[in-house]
């Protein structure tokens, strides 16, 4: 098999390189479940009630499908990854590069967080240390995403119903021991989490994931999938997963619940934690080589093979998880929370309200190619996401995560009207030049 370079990073997907809904439903069903989800559950679940973690997940899950759908609409539409949308939705060419790396960063700390749980989970079932699990597990996840994105749809394909199975298992096998009512009406045993607070941590946890759902949904055909499928993960990841988490972390009395996850004996145990990792950890180095690429390619104008950066990458989140970044998992997703999310609210002011920069897309969609020039900086845009972290930061009330995002779409829209988001200098796009060839599947394209 040839390594992928640029996996359409500078260019248009075309048609006749789209999946059909099912490849691509379970893409989104891969993203839905980990063993970092339960982690999270159960630790709500020590700080809260079971109904009170109940609306936390739904508030979370609200702010995330609205993202996720509206930007990966976008990205569906237009054929573009998240960092090539930036350029021409709200951040021109040089902030689409500060985008991508801030993009990249957490996508790598994310690597290591998963990477991290392999192999503290190895260790328990295994033996031998966690940092030589995480190495293990760095060097094959490293080599599978250098192939690209074939390779990860035939992964979800095998991994998505092997995993949900075998824990579905393991965990039904242990809630078994316990009544379910006692469970629900269980009092929290740790200190104590508000509605808001925990809500922003669910929202954090996937926020990058919603940003960067363009990486995914242009590969998709229709606008109405990448409802349909984000709406299906969403449900499965808060609902289920989350939930059961929740009630995993009042059996247990603790948010370590991966021994209880990983009960299953023998290779059944082994095969959820290759899975749980596999599946989603390819994402996040995945879409963090991509925001590589453009950040070097905007910001150093060097062409980067995809594949290098991903080996150089994969090293990195690596090595995150040997020493142990596991430990700041809380505070990571907290930070994430507020930071990440005006991103989205620009994109969104800009694509689908503002609409200043609409136009040149338009014009250029039905011949597959991309404007030819991009705006180089929009200072305004750069002012805004940090007016709006601020915000998320520092104020007290309601929903950090929500706070960010609603006040970046709002400034946004307020200074498009009024003249104020105005360009700075123009470049040239660069462009990649993809193969004509027809996908890996053999499903007609659908126009």
């Amino acid at each position: 098999m040839k390594l992928g370079n640029d996996d359409y990073a500078l260019s248009r997907v075309p048609r006749s390189r789209r999946y059909g809904f099912g490849s691509m439903l379970m893409q989104w069903l891969a993203q839905s479940g980990s063993l970092s989800q339960f982690v999270l559950g159960a630790t709500l679940g020590v700080g809260m009630r079971f109904w009170d973690a109940f609306w936390a997940f739904t508030l979370g899950a609200v702010i995330l499908e609205v993202v996720i759908f509206a930007i990966g609409a976008a990205g569906q539409r237009e054929g573009l990854s998240m960092t090539m949308l930036t350029r021409f939705a709200g951040f021109g060419r040089n902030g689409s590069a500060l985008v991508s790396l801030v993009i990249g960063i957490s996508l790598v700390g994310w690597f290591g967080v998963q990477n991290g749980i392999f192999g503290s989970s190895m260790s328990r079932l295994a033996g031998g240390p966690p940092w030589l699990w995480c190495v293990v597990a760095g060097i094959v996840l490293t080599l599978l995403v250098m192939y690209g994105f074939t390779i990860m749809i035939w992964v979800a394909r095998i991994a998505v119903p092997l995993f949900f199975g075998l824990v579905a298992w393991s965990v039904g096998t242990e809630l078994s021991h316990h009544s379910l009512s006692e469970l629900v009406n269980a009092a929290p045993t740790g200190a104590h989490i508000s509605i808001p607070a925990a809500a922003t941590i669910i929202a954090g946890g996937y926020m990058t994931g919603a940003i960067t759902a363009p990486d995914m949904t242009r590969y998709n055909r229709r606008p109405w999938h990448v409802l349909l499928q984000s709406s299906c993960s969403m449900i499965l990841s808060e609902y289920v997963v989350g939930m059961t988490g929740v009630m995993l972390g009042h059996a247990a009395g603790s948010s370590d619940v991966t021994d209880i996850v990983l009960s299953t004996s023998g290779v059944a145990g082994l095969i959820i934690v290759v899975l749980a990792t596999m599946k989603i950890n390819d994402w996040n180095l995945y879409g963090s080589s991509l925001g590589v690429v453009n950040f070097a390619g905007t910001v150093f104008g060097k062409r980067l093979h995809r594949g290098a950066v991903t080996v150089v990458i994969g090293v990195a989140g690596t090595v995150l998880s040997a020493v142990g970044f596991l430990d700041h998992f809380k505070d990571f997703l907290s930070l994430l929370g507020v930071a990440i999310p005006p991103i989205g609210g620009i994109i969104v002011a800009e694509y689908w309200i503002a609409r200043r920069r609409r136009g040149v897309l338009d014009a250029t969609r039905p011949a597959g190619r991309l404007p030819d020039r991009v705006p180089t900086w929009i200072p305004g845009s750069l002012a805004v996401w940090l007016a709006a972290f601020c915000v998320g930061e520092f104020v007290d009330w309601g929903i950090p995560a929500l706070n960010s995002l609603i006040t970046a779409m709002v400034l946004y829209v307020a200074l498009a009207f009024a003249g104020l988001m105005r360009a700075t200098g123009s470049a040239e796009t660069e462009t990649s030049a993809p193969s004509a060839a027809p996908p890996a599947e053999a499903e007609p394209a659908v126009s």
